[in-house]
Parts: structure tokens; sequence; C-alpha cells
């Protein structure tokens, strides 16, 4: 027969709802195949209409509505309706084999509308065409938390406008409507493309159920289910955002260092000195020794067999008439360093102490240093000459005329407290030309040669060349070799190479061997020699401290109260190279409070990044870190981490259900603010769960009813009554039966005879 023979059936869906909920977004997801962007979805709703001849213009409209669904052939016809609740649809309702009734999940009126409006009018044009009710966007009950999401509406505002999570239409919502005016229900998304396909599949099934119902001699619709349950849409894991780290002023902080001059303890002299036309620049000794190889020989010769006395027209570069010659340079501290007993013990520190091989010089300079005053004329020290091709000499004066262009400050040396009254001058031989010195003191600083605020001189390549070959420094050989074949590009990446190689070497022989370190830290339980300069360049709170008006500007020895020597030394290495050792995870929050505690952002961003990657690696390897989360969590929050307080309530967040049954008694005792951000943010989120628990049951029920329980048949060998067992086992207990009867009747025959015989006469 020609009507069993396969042929292709028609479907025509018509699909009606509110205006602006997603209806020709969800046809055209389907009729196009095609997934819409979040730009797309949030851009100004303009009401527009799926045409039906785009069956007809378009060939893989076409070609995408023939299905096969359950084995039927289908050809898929969509019509698409306004949401005016005033406009006349009766003409899209005729002859529509089923209707699709759609809802914003982010509208709960148009859910309302559904039942008090589009049914009642689908009913009375459409009486007997199955309904089905979809929910759309359901996307955003999780994507209302996007912060991409939220930005993207507030650079919008006021023409998009965010979704808040009270007007979110909750799954059991809309099923409670489906099931009120006798329907199914379903949901979906063109952003994720949830169930888009498997909507309009189920839309086929109840068209050619109804149909099956009017024309039941096609054999090939016995083959067609029922509309299918829908697996509950899981929202994907929330996703933390990786940890931002502050940028990195480490070159800025080196320049300070060098500009500011502050508690510089190195006189580097080229061309004579200032009366000669020459030029002095201030350096501090412990970086310059570690960023030269020929400077950190220099600085660690021993001079204690050189001590002599100078007079002032032997050392008339070196003297000046900067402030008032009548208030001595020497105070209590000058007087310490004197001694042989030093506390400090600083490596090769031969200020002034080389003075101990002749017992009479330190007598009279301490007689000096006891009557405060000091003649101009006579200055104290030890000097050498050098046979070395960048070094003339070197000596320990008493320095009072800065004479460097760089400052211009008219206090004194008493009235300024970055200053020392020590210093070490370098006498640098002609080889290193004036404006060579200033160049290479800065690149030392930087790593670079070139700075707008620095004004440096202009100066001739092969020059500056020869200069770094003199003074050791194959980074500005190699950085002026790169200048000179115009290949400028390569000295970014060698400065950053350079600045990393100092770094370490500052760790290796200031932090570590504390070469040159002028003040001492007292801490909790140990104590830390560091560089006084260093500390104010790197961090605003110690600059404060030493530059200002308070007792620690001018003392060698500090208390600092409440912080271990381990974390001390963490604070350190980062302020001397601007990284963080590998930290334990109970070690992160004494350094976090010091951080905030001296304001310095880098070093907490830094130990969130050391603490998140670890957290990481503990996960990758199968551990759990909730219990770390919930000790880490609050005090982290006081002390301003922002990245791993959120990190930490993400992954309690995701792992809510294993963090309740482990760890309950810790996560009641959180700020009821976190339990709150807990219980909202957690995942999978409460309403998927019931609903992933209703679709279990209603899939064990329609099982159920596909395929009832048969009644259970007795094994033949299980006993019972007779009446239910077979008929070979009633036969077979029967035979039995008169057997045991026909025995126990023969039995009692010849027993009774016995008895006869006995008592009869002997006859």
């Amino acid at each position: 027969m020609d009507n069993e023979q396969p042929h292709q059936e028609l479907v025509k869906c018509v699909v009606v709802g509110d205006t602006a909920v997603g209806k020709t977004r969800l046809i055209c997801a389907r009729a196009y195949n095609k997934q819409f962007s979040l730009s797309q979805l949030l851009n100004t709703h303009v009401p527009t209409v799926f045409a039906i001849d785009q069956y007809r213009i378009y060939k893989e409209v076409l070609e995408r509505s023939c299905v096969v669904v359950d084995g039927v052939n289908v050809s898929l016809r969509l019509w698409d309706t306004f949401g005016d609740h005033d406009k006349d649809r009766r003409f899209a309702y005729g002859r529509s084999d089923v209707v699709l009734l759609c809802f914003s999940v982010a509208n709960p009126v148009s859910l309302r509308n559904c039942r008090v409006m589009w049914y009642p009018e689908i009913r009375r044009f459409c009486p007997n065409t199955p309904i089905l009710l979809v929910g759309c966007k359901n996307d955003l009950r999780y994507i209302c938390k996007d912060e991409q999401y939220l930005s993207y509406c507030r650079d919008r505002s006021p023409l998009v406008r965010p979704v808040r999570e009270c007007d979110l239409v909750m799954p059991c919502e809309g099923r409670a409507v489906a099931r009120e005016i006798g329907v199914e229900y379903y949901e979906t998304s063109v952003l994720t493309y949830f169930g888009v396909n498997e909507i309009f599949d189920n839309v086929i099934r109840a068209a050619l159920i109804s149909r099956r119902q009017q024309r039941f001699w096609m054999t090939n619709l016995k083959r067609v289910q029922r509309p299918m349950l829908q697996v509950p849409f899981c929202p994907p894991k929330p996703k933390v955002q990786d940890p931002s780290t502050v940028g990195s002023t480490l070159r800025e902080d080196f320049h300070c260092l060098l500009t500011s001059a502050a508690f510089t303890d190195l006189v580097l002299v080229a061309g004579g000195g200032p009366t000669a036309g020459g030029t002095i620049v201030h350096a501090h000794r412990f970086l310059v020794a570690s960023a030269s190889t020929a400077f950190h020989k220099l600085l660690m010769t021993d001079l204690s067999d050189c001590v002599t006395t100078r007079r002032s027209s032997d050392s008339s570069m070196l003297s000046g008439t900067f402030g008032d010659t009548n208030l001595g340079n020497f105070n209590s501290d000058t007087e310490c360093l004197l001694g042989n007993d030093h506390s400090l013990q600083r490596p090769a520190r031969f200020v002034l102490k080389a003075v101990s091989s002749s017992s009479r010089l330190r007598e009279a300079v301490k007689r000096r240093s006891s009557m405060q005053t000091l003649p101009q004329e006579q200055h104290p020290g030890i000097h050498r000459e050098l046979n070395h091709a960048a070094f003339q000499a070197i000596s320990i004066e008493q320095w009072d005329d800065r004479g460097s262009d760089r400052n211009s400050s008219d206090r004194s040396p008493r009235q300024s407290p970055a200053w020392v009254p020590v210093q070490t001058v370098v006498q640098l031989s002609k080889l290193v030309s004036n404006s060579a010195l200033r160049i290479i003191v800065h690149f030392l600083y930087t790593g670079t040669i070139f700075c707008r605020e620095c004004h440096l001189p202009t100066v001739e390549l092969s020059e500056l060349k020869q200069a770094a070959e003199f003074l050791e420094l194959p980074e500005l050989q190699t950085y002026v070799t790169n200048l000179m074949n115009k290949e400028e590009f390569l000295n970014n990446d060698l400065s950053q190479q350079y600045l990393q190689m100092l770094c370490g070497r500052l760790k290796e022989l200031c932090l570590e061997g504390g070469l040159f370190s002028d003040v001492l830290f007292q801490l909790e339980d140990g104590t830390a020699s560091v560089h006084r300069p260093l500390l104010m360049s790197r961090c605003d709170m110690m600059h404060a401290m030493f530059s200002g008006d308070f007792r620690e500007s001018n003392a060698k020895v500090i208390t600092f109260p409440g912080v271990k020597l381990r974390t001390f030394q963490v604070l350190l290495q980062y302020l001397y190279t601007d990284t963080i050792p590998t930290l334990k995870t109970r070690e992160c929050l004494p350094i976090v409070e010091l951080g905030n505690r001296l304001c310095l952002p880098r070093l907490i961003s830094l130990v969130e990044n050391e603490i998140i990657d670890l957290f990481q690696r503990v996960i990758q390897a199968g551990g759990d870190v909730s219990e770390d989360c919930i000790y880490l969590l609050e005090p982290l929050q006081m002390h301003n981490a922002h990245q791993l307080v959120e990190w930490c309530l993400t992954c309690m967040a995701t792992n809510y259900n294993h963090v309740c049954n482990k760890h309950a008694k810790q996560l009641r005792s959180l700020h009821p603010e976190n339990q709150a951000y807990l219980n909202r943010h957690r995942w999978p989120p409460v309403w998927y769960l019931k609903d992933y628990d209703y679709y279990e049951r209603c899939l064990v029920e329609r099982q159920r009813e596909e395929n009832p329980i048969k009644p259970l048949k007795r094994s033949r060998n299980t006993a019972g009554c007779l009446c239910f067992t077979s008929k070979s086992r009633r036969n077979a207990e029967k035979q039995n039966y008169r057997t045991i009867r026909a025995t126990d009747t023969f039995s009692l025959l010849r027993a009774s005879l016995r008895r006869i015989r006995r008592w009869s006469p002997a006859s």
C-alpha cells in the first residue's frame, strides 16, 4: 500500500509568547544552526519576525528543516509571531500541528502571561493541538553573576539593565505552571545552545503522536515515542580569574635611590674634582660593589696599613664650605664605629676602623669627637694610591661638601638625617671622563643610559665602551655595542637581565652576607642587618621613618615588635630582589599582614600568586585545601588580600557539599556575610539539585510505565499448597502418599498376626 511506504511528514510549529522573550532567536538558532554571542544577545531589542518564506528563499534553511525523528522523515516549518497581546494571530494558528509557548527565565511576568493570556488564546483557536512550554534564556541564571556580563551592562547603562537574582524564574516555578495547564516543560538557551535541537525533536514527537491518533493506519508513526524528558541544565563551574600582579617599580625605585642621594657613603671623583672642572658623583657602596666586580674588589681592599693624616691642602678637592664649620659631624654613633667590638660585624668595614693599628691616632680622634668640634683644615682619614687603569686613589674622609649638581639642598649635615659624615672617596683616572662617570653610575643603578629626568650629558660611545671595559662592566659594553650597531631593540631585554643579575648579587652579598649594612633590626626571635637607603627607596613607610623626625632616623638598632625573623627575611628579599621565596600555606598570613602594614601592594600580590599556585598544585595532586581556605579567609580579608580571598571563597563555593560534610563546625564559625556568600554562590546551585532530583524521579516513573512489572512465577521446586503446584507434582505426591499408606497397612497386619500367634494354643 502507498501509505505504508516511507514518506515525509510536514509539521507546522507556531511559536508564541511575550515580546523580547527570545522567540525569534530560538527559531534562528534552529533554522540557521547558529549560536549567538553575548554582545549580540545584549543589544537593544528590535521586534522582528522570522518570515516563513525563508524556507523558499534559502536552500540551507530548507535543508535544515528536514530531519529524521524515530525513523520518520519530517519537514519542520517554524512560524514566528509578534508578542503584542492585541495582534491578530488566527492566521498563524490555522492548521498548526504543535504550539511552542515561550517565556523568559529572567521575566516572571512573561510566565504569568503564559497561564493567564496565551494558553486561553491557544485553546480558543487550537483546542486539540499539543502545547509545549519553553523557558528561554536559562543561561541568565548563572551569567547574572559573571563579571564580564556585569561590566558589559555597566558600559551600556541605561540601555542595558543587568538581570537581578530576584527576577529569575526557577525550574520548579515553570514546571508548576506547566503542570497546571497540562503541558510538557522544557528550557533552552541560544547562548550555550542548550536544548535547541532537543526541544524541536520533542515538538515533532508531540505533533506525530497527535497525528497518529487520527491516522491510526499509518504504520510509520507507530515507532514514534512520547516527548522525552529533558536532562536539567547544570551551570558551568565558576571560573576564578587568574590573579594579577602589581607592576614592578624596581627600576624606578633604584632611580630614586640614585637621585635622592640619601645616606650615600661613596664619593666618585673624576677629572680632579669640582675645583679642577671635574665631576663628583655620590653613590652607595653596597649597590656599586654588587653591580661591578672591579668596585667590589676595590671596596673590599684592606686599608689597615694605610693610616695617614692628611692636610686640607692635600685634599683640597675633597673639602668645601658646605654647612657650618663650627659644628662637628661626629656623634655617639660615629664614636661607636671606632671601637674594636662592633656589634654589627660589617664585612670589610674600613671606615676609620683601620686606625686600630695606631692607638695614638684613635685617641686623638676620640678627643675631637668628644669636643664636638673639628677644625676645617684637618681631615682624619685613610689614603692609598692605586695602580689601576680606572682607579687612581681611594681614601676615607670626613666629608662636608657633597659638591654634586644633583643636590641643591641648603641644609647642614646635622639638620639632614639622610647624611653619612664619613665617606669613602674613590678618584678615577683620566681614562674615565666626567660625562662617562655620570652615565656609568646611572647604568649601575637603573640598567639604562637614557633618562629624561637626570639630563645626562652626551658622550662618545667608544669612550663609554672603553670606560666600561676598564670598570669590568660587560653588560654596559654589550649595551653600547648594540647602540653602535643600531640594534637598540636588544637593549630592553639586556636591561631586564642586568636588573635580575643586580638583584641576585644584592641578595648574595648584601642580604645574606651583610656587606656594608648600616642599621640593625631587632625582631621577636633574632636580628637582621639591612641597608637604610635601599629600604627608603623601596618602601614609603620606611622612607618616612628614616627621613622624618623620628627616633629611628639616626638609630643604629631599631626594634620591630610583632615581626618574626622568617617574615622579615621574606620582606627583605622582596625589597632587595623584587621576588619572594617559596612559602608554606600558613606562612602567608604574617607576610600579608606586614605588607599591608607597610603599604606594599606588590608584595601582597606576589604572596597571593604563590599561595594560589600552591593550592592548585595540591588540587591537581588530588589533595584537599578546603581547611586551609577556611583558616585563611577572614584574616586575609582584614589585610586586603582580595585576590586570595576571592579564590578561597570560589574554591569553597564550588566544593560546598564537601566542605559542609567535612568542616561543618569551622564553616559555621565564619562571619555571616561569608556564609551568605557561600550559600548564594554554591555549585551546583540548590535549584539544580532539586531539578535533577525531580528528573530522576520522573525517569523512574516513566520506566515503570513503559516496562510494567510482571507477576512473579513460582519455581517448580517451591514447596507449597498442592492447589498451586503443577499436575505432575501433584501426581507424584499422590503416588508417594499411596505407597506410604500401603506400607503402613502391611506393617500393621504383620504386627497383628504376630500377636495372634503368641497367644494361640500350642497346637
